[in-house]
């Protein structure tokens, strides 16, 4: 058995910013990061200020645990051909807006930037993608490492541990069986469902807290309103995608047309070739006698 809760992706912009309800993203985070996540606090910026477009096509929350470290969470809805560059972009905003002008470097704050994407992002079999900086020798091919007295002044044990570290769920890549308590999470990121026998972290509280039938009536109302404007935006891009592919089969129609044309077939072959009607091929004829 299992209960359709509410989507993730709308929840984590209303009801998960509730202190009360930290748990259910503390969950969430402690299993992508094998670690005991403790949120601290929701911090608020320019870049997790609502906008007409963000109510479908996206949602960031930025928090910050209990190590003192930033956790960005964004979730895209639709396809974006250029993501990558957005994550790059969020990552620098967080660090530049959080770190106080004429503060020391070392203050600057990790950031760990957890990516969901509904849609398939780049090239790769697997469904979670862990990036992390490293510095390699060229000619050694030895990793660079910190020094024993920047170990001891950061509290840092490599390099990587002081930049950016990148997560990346392509949920809709997931095969649906759930291997393992991360798996849960994913199967509900992907499902808005919650099974009985699922024990990860956080997902006990998410079928509570994410229940739709526990929505008070305004929170009902911007959740249906909010589910509307998915569908919208999905029928939009598959109207686009239609059009686009009719439009290739149709160019691709007419320059069989013209081929044979030139060929010397008649007409009723080339409409037998391609569909197009009689007066159709006519017009290319004329205009290739120009």
């Amino acid at each position: 058995m299992s209960k359709k809760l509410i989507r993730f992706d709308w929840a984590i912009k209303r009801l998960l910013r509730n202190k009360a309800n930290f748990v259910v993203l503390e969950g969430f985070l402690s299993e992508l990061l094998f670690d005991n996540i403790k949120i601290e606090q929701i911090l608020e910026s320019e870049s997790n200020q609502e906008t007409e477009d963000g109510k479908y096509n996206r949602v960031d929350i930025l928090t910050q645990n209990s190590k003192n470290e930033l956790i960005i969470i964004e979730i895209q809805s639709t396809y974006e051909i250029d993501y990558f560059h957005r994550m790059a972009y969020s990552v620098s905003k967080s660090i530049s807006e959080n770190h106080r002008l004429g503060s020391k470097y070392k203050e600057i704050k990790k950031i760990i930037s957890v990516n969901i994407v509904y849609f398939d992002l780049g090239q790769g079999q697997d469904y979670i993608y862990k990036g992390r900086t490293n510095f390699r020798g060229l000619h050694k091919n030895d990793l660079l490492g910190l020094s024993d007295k920047q170990r001891t002044t950061f509290l840092k044990e490599n390099v990587s541990d002081i930049f950016p570290e990148f997560y990346l769920l392509k949920v809709n890549q997931f095969n649906d069986n759930a291997k393992d308590t991360l798996d849960e999470w994913v199967y509900f990121l992907k499902n808005s469902e919650v099974k009985d026998e699922f024990r990860a972290k956080g997902l006990k509280e998410a079928g509570e807290v994410l229940d739709i039938m526990r929505l008070e009536k305004e929170d009902e109302y911007g959740y249906n309103r909010y589910m509307d404007s998915l569908s919208l935006k999905a029928s939009e891009i598959f109207t686009l995608q239609t059009e686009a592919e009719f439009k290739a089969k149709d160019e691709r129609s007419i320059e069989i047309a013209k081929n044979a044309i030139l060929k010397g077939y008649d007409n009723s072959i080339i409409t037998d070739l391609t569909n197009l009607t009689n007066e159709q091929i006519e017009k290319l004829r004329n205009e290739l006698k120009k």
